[in-house]
Protein backbone atom coordinates (compact mmCIF):
# COMPACT_ATOMS: atom_id res chain seq x y z
CA UNK A 1 0.00 0.00 0.00
CA UNK A 2 3.06 2.62 0.93
CA UNK A 3 4.00 1.89 -2.64
CA UNK A 4 1.02 2.45 -4.20
CA UNK A 5 0.27 5.60 -2.50
CA UNK A 6 4.30 6.72 -3.06
CA UNK A 7 3.92 5.94 -6.71
CA UNK A 8 0.51 7.70 -7.03
CA UNK A 9 1.82 10.72 -5.18
CA UNK A 10 5.00 11.11 -7.61
CA UNK A 11 2.57 10.46 -10.68
CA UNK A 12 0.01 13.23 -9.44
CA UNK A 13 2.93 15.57 -8.62
CA UNK A 14 4.56 14.89 -11.72
CA UNK A 15 1.30 15.76 -13.63
CA UNK A 16 0.01 18.63 -12.42
CA UNK A 17 3.64 20.26 -12.04
CA UNK A 18 5.00 19.06 -15.68
CA UNK A 19 5.60 22.23 -18.01
CA UNK A 20 3.59 22.35 -20.90
CA UNK A 21 4.47 23.23 -24.26
CA UNK A 22 4.07 26.13 -26.77
CA UNK A 23 0.83 26.06 -28.51
CA UNK A 24 0.66 25.72 -32.33
CA UNK A 25 1.05 29.02 -34.41
CA UNK A 26 -1.38 28.40 -37.81
CA UNK A 27 -0.69 31.35 -39.92
CA UNK A 28 -3.00 32.56 -42.41
CA UNK A 29 -0.95 36.22 -43.26
CA UNK A 30 -3.46 39.10 -45.52
CA UNK A 31 -2.69 38.40 -48.95
CA UNK A 32 -0.28 40.60 -50.78
CA UNK A 33 -1.63 43.23 -53.60
CA UNK A 34 -0.22 42.78 -56.97
CA UNK A 35 -0.47 46.59 -58.37
CA UNK A 36 -1.22 46.65 -62.20
CA UNK A 37 1.68 48.54 -64.88
CA UNK A 38 1.08 51.78 -65.38
CA UNK A 39 1.36 52.61 -69.30
CA UNK A 40 2.35 56.06 -69.59
CA UNK A 41 0.00 57.73 -72.71
CA UNK A 42 2.82 59.75 -74.65
CA UNK A 43 1.24 61.73 -77.75
CA UNK A 44 2.36 60.06 -80.70
CA UNK A 45 1.65 62.89 -83.14
CA UNK A 46 5.23 64.67 -83.10
CA UNK A 47 7.45 64.66 -80.50
CA UNK A 48 6.60 65.04 -76.68
CA UNK A 49 8.09 64.83 -73.77
CA UNK A 50 7.33 64.83 -69.63
CA UNK A 51 9.01 65.76 -66.44
CA UNK A 52 7.49 64.34 -63.04
CA UNK A 53 8.33 66.14 -59.71
CA UNK A 54 6.90 65.39 -56.20
CA UNK A 55 7.53 61.73 -56.18
CA UNK A 56 11.03 60.87 -56.78
CA UNK A 57 10.52 58.18 -53.66
CA UNK A 58 8.42 56.34 -56.45
CA UNK A 59 9.39 57.21 -59.47
CA UNK A 60 13.09 57.77 -59.25
CA UNK A 61 15.02 61.02 -59.99
CA UNK A 62 16.63 61.25 -63.92
CA UNK A 63 19.79 62.76 -64.67
CA UNK A 64 18.43 65.16 -67.23
CA UNK A 65 14.90 65.86 -65.15
CA UNK A 66 12.99 63.96 -67.97
CA UNK A 67 10.60 61.33 -66.90
CA UNK A 68 9.67 59.91 -70.51
CA UNK A 69 10.05 60.95 -74.15
CA UNK A 70 9.13 60.06 -77.89
CA UNK A 71 12.48 61.97 -78.83
CA UNK A 72 14.27 64.91 -78.45
CA UNK A 73 14.97 66.13 -81.94
CA UNK A 74 15.21 70.52 -82.67
CA UNK A 75 11.58 71.21 -83.73
CA UNK A 76 9.85 74.94 -84.74
CA UNK A 77 8.45 75.81 -81.12
CA UNK A 78 6.38 78.68 -82.49
CA UNK A 79 4.65 81.27 -80.02
CA UNK A 80 6.67 79.22 -77.38
CA UNK A 81 8.98 81.59 -78.45
CA UNK A 82 7.44 84.00 -76.35
CA UNK A 83 8.19 82.42 -73.16
CA UNK A 84 12.01 82.91 -73.87
CA UNK A 85 11.33 86.85 -75.27
CA UNK A 86 9.71 87.21 -71.86
CA UNK A 87 12.58 86.48 -69.79
CA UNK A 88 15.15 87.92 -71.65
CA UNK A 89 12.96 91.26 -71.61
CA UNK A 90 12.10 90.89 -67.94
CA UNK A 91 16.08 90.52 -67.11
CA UNK A 92 17.04 93.59 -69.30
CA UNK A 93 14.09 95.73 -68.20
CA UNK A 94 13.16 94.38 -64.39
CA UNK A 95 9.21 95.34 -63.63
CA UNK A 96 10.95 97.22 -59.89
CA UNK A 97 8.98 97.44 -56.54
CA UNK A 98 5.85 97.97 -57.87
CA UNK A 99 5.19 95.29 -60.20
CA UNK A 100 4.00 96.79 -63.30
CA UNK A 101 7.32 98.20 -64.34
CA UNK A 102 7.80 101.03 -67.00
CA UNK A 103 5.13 102.75 -68.94
CA UNK A 104 5.70 102.09 -72.77
CA UNK A 105 4.12 104.39 -75.34
CA UNK A 106 2.98 102.79 -78.56
CA UNK A 107 4.12 104.83 -81.65
CA UNK A 108 2.79 105.08 -85.05
CA UNK A 109 5.60 101.95 -85.77
CA UNK A 110 4.02 100.15 -83.40
CA UNK A 111 0.89 100.69 -84.94
CA UNK A 112 2.84 99.39 -88.11
CA UNK A 113 3.67 96.05 -86.43
CA UNK A 114 -0.26 95.25 -86.08
CA UNK A 115 -0.48 95.81 -89.93
CA UNK A 116 2.63 93.49 -90.53
CA UNK A 117 1.76 91.04 -88.50
CA UNK A 118 -1.91 90.90 -89.65
CA UNK A 119 -1.05 90.08 -93.28
CA UNK A 120 1.26 87.03 -91.84
CA UNK A 121 -1.90 86.03 -90.38
CA UNK A 122 -0.18 85.99 -86.71
CA UNK A 123 -2.14 86.38 -83.82
CA UNK A 124 -2.39 90.25 -83.02
CA UNK A 125 -3.76 92.51 -80.64
CA UNK A 126 -5.02 96.12 -80.66
CA UNK A 127 -2.19 98.67 -80.28
CA UNK A 128 -3.43 102.23 -81.03
CA UNK A 129 -0.67 105.28 -82.07
CA UNK A 130 -0.29 106.81 -78.71
CA UNK A 131 -2.27 104.33 -76.33
CA UNK A 132 -0.05 103.71 -74.01
CA UNK A 133 0.90 100.21 -71.58
CA UNK A 134 2.56 98.99 -68.38
CA UNK A 135 4.99 96.45 -69.10
CA UNK A 136 3.19 94.30 -66.99
CA UNK A 137 0.21 94.11 -69.68
CA UNK A 138 2.30 94.15 -72.09
CA UNK A 139 3.85 90.92 -70.77
CA UNK A 140 0.28 89.86 -70.77
CA UNK A 141 -1.04 90.62 -73.83
CA UNK A 142 2.15 88.62 -75.37
CA UNK A 143 1.66 85.84 -73.43
CA UNK A 144 -2.33 85.51 -72.45
CA UNK A 145 -3.60 86.31 -75.83
CA UNK A 146 -0.39 85.42 -77.61
CA UNK A 147 -0.14 88.67 -79.90
CA UNK A 148 3.03 88.92 -81.84
CA UNK A 149 3.13 92.84 -82.43
CA UNK A 150 3.76 93.14 -78.33
CA UNK A 151 6.49 90.96 -78.66
CA UNK A 152 8.12 92.48 -81.23
CA UNK A 153 7.17 96.13 -79.41
CA UNK A 154 8.67 94.85 -76.59
CA UNK A 155 11.83 93.18 -78.70
CA UNK A 156 12.48 96.78 -79.33
CA UNK A 157 11.31 98.53 -76.71
CA UNK A 158 14.02 96.81 -74.60
CA UNK A 159 16.56 95.72 -76.61
CA UNK A 160 16.30 98.92 -79.67
CA UNK A 161 16.96 96.49 -82.45
CA UNK A 162 16.05 92.51 -83.34
CA UNK A 163 19.77 92.10 -83.68
CA UNK A 164 20.75 93.45 -80.06
CA UNK A 165 17.62 91.15 -78.96
CA UNK A 166 19.03 87.92 -80.68
CA UNK A 167 22.38 88.34 -79.16
CA UNK A 168 20.95 89.15 -75.62
CA UNK A 169 19.02 85.73 -76.47
CA UNK A 170 21.99 84.14 -76.98
CA UNK A 171 23.40 85.05 -74.09
CA UNK A 172 20.37 84.18 -71.80
CA UNK A 173 20.03 80.30 -73.65
CA UNK A 174 23.43 79.82 -73.17
CA UNK A 175 23.71 80.91 -69.15
CA UNK A 176 20.18 78.49 -68.32
CA UNK A 177 22.15 75.53 -70.76
CA UNK A 178 19.40 75.62 -73.09
CA UNK A 179 22.01 74.63 -76.08
CA UNK A 180 19.44 73.13 -78.74
CA UNK A 181 17.32 76.29 -78.62
CA UNK A 182 17.75 78.88 -81.53
CA UNK A 183 16.29 82.27 -81.67
CA UNK A 184 16.04 84.55 -84.74
CA UNK A 185 13.06 86.50 -83.60
CA UNK A 186 10.93 87.56 -80.49
CA UNK A 187 7.41 85.77 -81.65
CA UNK A 188 8.33 82.45 -83.11
CA UNK A 189 5.93 83.22 -86.74
CA UNK A 190 9.73 82.24 -88.22
CA UNK A 191 10.15 78.31 -88.46
CA UNK A 192 13.95 79.15 -87.49
CA UNK A 193 13.13 79.49 -83.99
CA UNK A 194 13.71 76.11 -82.91
CA UNK A 195 13.84 73.47 -79.76
CA UNK A 196 14.09 70.51 -78.12
CA UNK A 197 11.54 68.96 -75.58
CA UNK A 198 14.22 68.41 -73.06
CA UNK A 199 15.16 72.01 -73.48
CA UNK A 200 11.44 73.38 -73.26
CA UNK A 201 10.64 71.10 -70.30
CA UNK A 202 13.61 72.63 -68.51
CA UNK A 203 12.00 75.98 -69.85
CA UNK A 204 8.68 75.76 -68.41
CA UNK A 205 10.16 74.86 -65.15
CA UNK A 206 12.14 78.25 -65.45
CA UNK A 207 8.92 80.07 -66.11
CA UNK A 208 6.68 78.42 -63.62
CA UNK A 209 9.73 79.22 -61.13
CA UNK A 210 9.08 82.92 -62.06
CA UNK A 211 6.24 84.00 -59.80
CA UNK A 212 5.49 86.99 -62.38
CA UNK A 213 5.38 84.68 -65.14
CA UNK A 214 3.66 81.55 -63.76
CA UNK A 215 0.85 84.02 -62.60
CA UNK A 216 0.15 85.35 -66.18
CA UNK A 217 0.46 82.05 -68.09
CA UNK A 218 -2.66 81.20 -65.25
CA UNK A 219 -5.05 83.59 -66.40
CA UNK A 220 -7.76 82.76 -68.60
CA UNK A 221 -8.50 85.94 -69.99
CA UNK A 222 -6.96 89.16 -69.41
CA UNK A 223 -9.58 92.65 -68.03
CA UNK A 224 -6.64 95.27 -69.42
CA UNK A 225 -8.30 99.00 -68.94
CA UNK A 226 -8.96 100.79 -72.67
CA UNK A 227 -8.56 97.32 -74.13
CA UNK A 228 -10.62 94.75 -75.30
CA UNK A 229 -10.88 91.62 -73.14
CA UNK A 230 -8.31 88.74 -74.29
CA UNK A 231 -9.05 84.96 -73.82
CA UNK A 232 -5.96 82.66 -73.46
CA UNK A 233 -5.36 80.95 -76.22
CA UNK A 234 -4.39 77.65 -73.70
CA UNK A 235 -8.37 76.25 -73.50
CA UNK A 236 -7.02 73.61 -71.29
CA UNK A 237 -6.60 75.60 -68.13
CA UNK A 238 -8.40 75.06 -65.22
CA UNK A 239 -9.00 71.41 -66.06
CA UNK A 240 -6.61 68.14 -64.77
CA UNK A 241 -4.56 70.59 -62.72
CA UNK A 242 -3.10 72.42 -65.56
CA UNK A 243 -2.03 75.93 -64.93
CA UNK A 244 -0.02 77.11 -67.56
CA UNK A 245 1.87 77.23 -70.18
CA UNK A 246 2.17 78.25 -73.67
CA UNK A 247 0.66 77.28 -77.05
CA UNK A 248 1.53 77.66 -80.21
CA UNK A 249 0.86 77.37 -84.06
CA UNK A 250 3.04 77.06 -86.95
CA UNK A 251 2.21 74.14 -89.11
CA UNK A 252 1.55 71.78 -86.30
CA UNK A 253 -0.12 72.47 -83.02
CA UNK A 254 2.54 72.89 -79.36
CA UNK A 255 1.83 73.16 -76.30
CA UNK A 256 3.92 73.64 -73.32
CA UNK A 257 1.76 73.20 -69.92
CA UNK A 258 2.45 73.00 -66.25
CA UNK A 259 0.02 70.71 -64.39
CA UNK A 260 -0.43 69.88 -60.65
CA UNK A 261 -2.34 66.82 -59.49
CA UNK A 262 -3.09 65.23 -56.39
CA UNK A 263 -2.53 61.00 -56.23
CA UNK A 264 -2.58 60.79 -52.12
CA UNK A 265 1.19 62.17 -51.41
CA UNK A 266 1.54 64.78 -48.77
CA UNK A 267 2.24 67.00 -51.86
CA UNK A 268 0.65 67.48 -55.23
CA UNK A 269 3.04 66.06 -58.45
CA UNK A 270 4.05 69.24 -60.69
CA UNK A 271 3.82 67.37 -64.28
CA UNK A 272 5.94 69.45 -66.85
CA UNK A 273 5.18 68.72 -70.68
CA UNK A 274 5.88 69.30 -73.85
CA UNK A 275 3.85 68.65 -77.18
CA UNK A 276 5.55 69.71 -80.56
CA UNK A 277 4.57 69.05 -84.17
CA UNK A 278 0.92 68.14 -83.04
CA UNK A 279 -2.01 67.30 -85.82
CA UNK A 280 -4.64 69.88 -84.45
CA UNK A 281 -5.15 72.38 -81.09
CA UNK A 282 -7.73 69.57 -80.33
CA UNK A 283 -5.96 66.60 -81.00
CA UNK A 284 -2.79 68.00 -78.51
CA UNK A 285 -5.73 68.65 -75.91
CA UNK A 286 -6.92 65.47 -75.64
CA UNK A 287 -3.50 64.11 -75.39
CA UNK A 288 -2.46 65.77 -73.00
CA UNK A 289 -5.03 65.22 -71.10
CA UNK A 290 -4.87 61.19 -71.31
CA UNK A 291 -1.01 61.88 -70.86
CA UNK A 292 -2.30 63.30 -67.01
CA UNK A 293 -4.59 60.88 -66.78
CA UNK A 294 -1.72 58.01 -67.11
CA UNK A 295 0.65 59.38 -64.49
CA UNK A 296 -2.27 59.95 -62.33
CA UNK A 297 -3.73 56.20 -62.73
CA UNK A 298 -0.29 54.78 -61.92
CA UNK A 299 -0.26 55.64 -58.62
CA UNK A 300 -2.43 52.56 -57.02
CA UNK A 301 -3.56 52.88 -52.94
CA UNK A 302 -2.95 49.66 -51.66
CA UNK A 303 -5.26 47.78 -49.01
CA UNK A 304 -3.33 45.31 -47.27
CA UNK A 305 -5.65 44.77 -44.45
CA UNK A 306 -8.27 45.47 -42.37
CA UNK A 307 -8.37 46.10 -38.23
CA UNK A 308 -9.70 42.94 -37.18
CA UNK A 309 -8.81 40.55 -39.62
CA UNK A 310 -7.76 36.97 -39.16
CA UNK A 311 -3.86 36.16 -39.86
CA UNK A 312 -3.83 33.12 -37.41
CA UNK A 313 -4.79 30.67 -34.57
CA UNK A 314 -3.41 29.69 -31.28
CA UNK A 315 -4.34 25.85 -30.68
CA UNK A 316 -3.17 24.02 -27.28
CA UNK A 317 -3.24 20.05 -27.54
CA UNK A 318 -5.84 20.83 -24.03
CA UNK A 319 -7.77 22.48 -26.01
CA UNK A 320 -8.00 26.67 -25.61
CA UNK A 321 -7.54 27.98 -28.74
CA UNK A 322 -7.56 32.01 -29.98
CA UNK A 323 -7.08 33.86 -32.84
CA UNK A 324 -4.89 36.52 -34.19
CA UNK A 325 -6.27 39.50 -35.77
CA UNK A 326 -4.61 42.70 -37.19
CA UNK A 327 -4.39 45.66 -34.68
CA UNK A 328 -5.54 48.41 -37.32
CA UNK A 329 -6.28 48.76 -40.52
CA UNK A 330 -3.19 50.00 -43.27
CA UNK A 331 -2.56 50.60 -47.10
CA UNK A 332 0.03 52.06 -49.00
CA UNK A 333 0.22 53.94 -51.95
CA UNK A 334 2.59 52.51 -55.06
CA UNK A 335 3.43 53.57 -58.45
CA UNK A 336 2.55 51.15 -61.36
CA UNK A 337 3.39 47.48 -60.61
CA UNK A 338 6.08 48.06 -57.40
CA UNK A 339 6.06 44.69 -55.96
CA UNK A 340 5.17 44.28 -52.81
CA UNK A 341 6.07 41.77 -49.82
CA UNK A 342 4.99 40.75 -46.48
CA UNK A 343 6.63 39.05 -43.70
CA UNK A 344 4.79 38.13 -40.14
CA UNK A 345 6.74 37.48 -36.96
CA UNK A 346 5.11 35.60 -33.93
CA UNK A 347 5.82 34.97 -30.49
CA UNK A 348 5.87 31.61 -28.66
CA UNK A 349 2.84 31.22 -26.52
CA UNK A 350 1.95 28.93 -23.66
CA UNK A 351 -0.74 31.07 -22.17
CA UNK A 352 -2.21 34.70 -23.54
CA UNK A 353 -4.66 37.47 -22.92
CA UNK A 354 -6.87 38.63 -25.21
CA UNK A 355 -5.82 42.15 -26.69
CA UNK A 356 -2.31 41.13 -25.87
CA UNK A 357 0.09 41.76 -28.89
CA UNK A 358 1.83 38.46 -29.94
CA UNK A 359 3.31 39.48 -33.46
CA UNK A 360 3.13 41.97 -35.98
CA UNK A 361 2.76 41.52 -40.09
CA UNK A 362 5.18 43.92 -42.23
CA UNK A 363 4.42 44.95 -45.95
CA UNK A 364 7.95 46.18 -47.91
CA UNK A 365 7.35 48.34 -51.09
CA UNK A 366 9.67 50.58 -52.83
CA UNK A 367 11.39 52.67 -50.07
CA UNK A 368 7.84 52.06 -47.80
CA UNK A 369 7.63 49.50 -44.62
CA UNK A 370 4.29 49.32 -43.24
CA UNK A 371 4.12 47.52 -39.85
CA UNK A 372 0.95 46.35 -37.87
CA UNK A 373 0.41 44.68 -34.89
CA UNK A 374 -0.95 41.57 -34.75
CA UNK A 375 -3.06 40.90 -31.66
CA UNK A 376 -4.68 37.95 -29.42
CA UNK A 377 -8.53 37.68 -29.99
CA UNK A 378 -9.50 35.07 -27.08
CA UNK A 379 -7.58 33.69 -24.11
CA UNK A 380 -5.41 31.06 -24.07
CA UNK A 381 -5.56 29.54 -20.80
CA UNK A 382 -3.64 27.07 -18.89
CA UNK A 383 -4.67 23.49 -18.73
CA UNK A 384 -6.55 22.33 -16.15
CA UNK A 385 -5.83 19.51 -13.50
CA UNK A 386 -8.06 16.70 -14.69
CA UNK A 387 -6.57 17.36 -18.51
CA UNK A 388 -3.15 17.04 -16.91
CA UNK A 389 -3.88 14.19 -14.71
CA UNK A 390 -5.84 12.28 -17.58
CA UNK A 391 -2.54 12.93 -20.50
CA UNK A 392 0.52 12.04 -18.79
CA UNK A 393 2.04 10.96 -22.13
CA UNK A 394 1.62 14.65 -23.46
CA UNK A 395 3.13 15.81 -20.64
CA UNK A 396 6.06 13.74 -19.57
CA UNK A 397 6.78 12.15 -22.93
CA UNK A 398 6.09 8.31 -24.14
Amino acid sequence: MAVVLALVGTYVGLTLNAPVGAAAVSVDRPSTPAPAAAAIALPQGGEAAVSISGADDYLGTKADGIFATTGDSALPMASISKLITALVVLQARPLGTSGKGPTITFTAADHTLYDHYFLLNATIASMPTGSTMSEYNALETMLVASACNYAATLDEWAFGSNAAFVEATKRWLSAHGLDHTVMVEPTGIDARNVSTPSDLIALGKLVMANPTLASIVAKTALDIPGFPGMANTNDLLGTDGIDGIKTGTLGGSDLLFSSHVSVGLPQELTITGVVLGGPSRGAVDDDVRTLITSITNGFHTNQLGVKGDIVGTYSTPWGSQAKMVLGRSASVLTWSNTPITSTMKTSSLKTGASGETVGQVTWVTGKSTITIPVLLQGRIRPPSAWWRLTHPSQLLGK
